[in-house]
Formats: structure tokens, C-alpha cells, sequence
């Protein structure tokens, strides 16, 4: 996400700011840059953040965010991190449970997707390569190896794991990030046009006896994520009993 707006964000930011003091060159730093940008990208979304809003919002010139960032892509990705800390430190503490250890990682996730949907599909699909991505790497990683996998084994779950996790919730995550106008339309017209149904094409879908499940359902990233730990559980026991039957 390279900042090709450079040279034209610094130019355009010497014109705004004419007639206005610029906020003093050592008092601005990484904090209050992220802080701001936050700001910013909850409100206009991430299209909207851009050096020249910072500088905006922050009575600073455009330039003045390269001396702590290399371009935007690079504030995305502490902005992200930042984030994270905020929502998992202190949170992922090792329960002595696997299960419970990979359960409250899901949850502690699953509600900071929820909680930042402006930022879901960045967090989904990006890697920031920053600290707190590491540690929560090695909270669940911890876990499965506790579970008995192998290391090989515990990587390709602990890949698994992640993406229904991430997954699940960025697509929740994007639904609440819709204006509320048009998440009740959708839900509205899910319904209506469910009743509308011709029970000889659709026999399964109406012989439930009720509209499927709506995106946001509150039980259902629960449901699943019981179902993968079951699946994992299930796994280490066999692969536990494959290990014994050799010695």
C-alpha cells in the first residue's frame, strides 16, 4: 500500500496550512500519530487516512509523518498492531487447559474484530511482522504443542486455527461495519424473501421450519470453533495412540 500521494501531499499541505501555526516539530511522535489516525480511519475508513489528514488533524505538515513512518502502508500495519495490544494484552494468559487456552485466544480475536470493523479485512489478510502478532503466534502455538502434536503437525493447525478464527470474524466484522440502514434491509428482506420460497425447489431450506442463520448470529462462531477443537482434540488423541503403539 505504497503512499504515492508523496510529493503532492506536501505540496497541498503548505497551501492549507497557510495563516495556521504548525504544531512544533519535537512534539510530534508514533503515539499521537496512531491516535490520530485511528481517529481518522474510524471515521472515513482507511481510503480516508491519508498523510494529509494527519497533518489536518494533527496541525502538522504532511512531511513531518515521514520521520516516523515510511509510508502509509507502514502506519497501517502499527496502527494494526497497536490495536491488537490494546484489545489481547494482558488477556492471553495460559489457563493449563489447551482447549481453554486456544478457546479464549478465538474469543479475545473474535470480539477485537468486532470491535475495530474498519480494520477487518487489513487484520485478516496482513502480517504486521510487529510484537504483538508474535505473541499471540506464540500463545497458540504453545497451546496445540500442550495438546501433544507434533511440531510439524501444531504449525498446519495452528494455521487452520487462525485463518476460521480471522476468517469468521472479518466476514461478521464487515456485516456490522454496513450502515445500520442497510443491516436491517438485508435482514428484512432475508427473511421476507425466505417465506417467499417454493417449498418443491427448496424442501431442505424450509423444512427446518425457520430462515437460515444470519450472518451475525450470536452462537454460531461459538458452535464452530467448539467443532474445531473437537476435531483437534479427536486428532491428538489419535495421533497420541499412533505414538504409543510403537514402544
Amino acid at each position: 500500500m505504497p503512499d504515492q500521494n508523496r510529493p503532492k501531499a506536501a505540496a497541498e499541505g503548505g497551501g492549507r496550512a497557510a495563516g495556521r501555526t504548525r504544531r512544533k516539530r519535537d512534539s510530534l511522535n508514533r503515539e499521537n500519530i496512531l491516535e490520530a489516525a485511528e481517529r481518522i480511519a474510524v471515521r472515513d475508513g482507511l481510503e480516508g487516512l491519508t498523510f494529509q489528514s494527519l497533518g489536518d488533524q494533527l496541525n502538522a505538515h504532511p512531511t513531518s509523518m515521514y520521520r516516523h513512518f515510511r509510508d502509509k502502508d507502514e502506519l497501517v500495519l502499527a496502527l494494526i498492531d497497536s490495536l491488537r495490544d490494546r484489545s489481547y494484552h494482558g488477556a492471553l494468559v495460559p489457563t493449563g487447559d489447551w482447549r481453554d487456552d486456544l478457546r479464549l485466544a478465538a474469543k479475545v480475536v473474535h470480539e477485537h474484530y468486532l470491535r475495530y470493523p474498519q480494520f477487518a479485512q487489513q487484520m485478516a489478510a496482513r502480517t504486521t511482522r510487529l510484537p504483538r502478532e508474535f505473541a499471540n503466534m506464540e500463545y497458540t502455538l504453545r497451546a496445540l504443542l500442550d495438546a501433544g502434536f507434533e511440531r510439524a503437525d501444531a504449525l498446519h493447525y495452528q494455521r487452520v486455527f487462525g485463518n476460521y478464527v480471522r476468517s469468521f470474524a472479518s466476514i461478521e466484522a464487515a456485516a456490522r461495519a454496513l450502515p445500520d440502514d442497510t443491516q436491517r434491509e438485508d435482514e428484512l428482506a432475508w427473511r421476507l424473501q425466505y417465506e417467499k420460497l417454493d417449498p418443491d425447489e427448496f424442501p431442505a431450506m424450509l423444512g427446518v421450519g425457520r430462515p437460515p442463520l444470519a450472518i451475525g448470529d450470536p452462537d454460531t462462531f461459538d458452535f464452530g470453533l467448539e467443532l474445531l477443537l473437537d476435531g483437534l482434540q479427536a486428532r491428538a488423541a489419535a495421533a497420541g495412540r499412533a505414538g504409543g503403539s510403537g514402544t
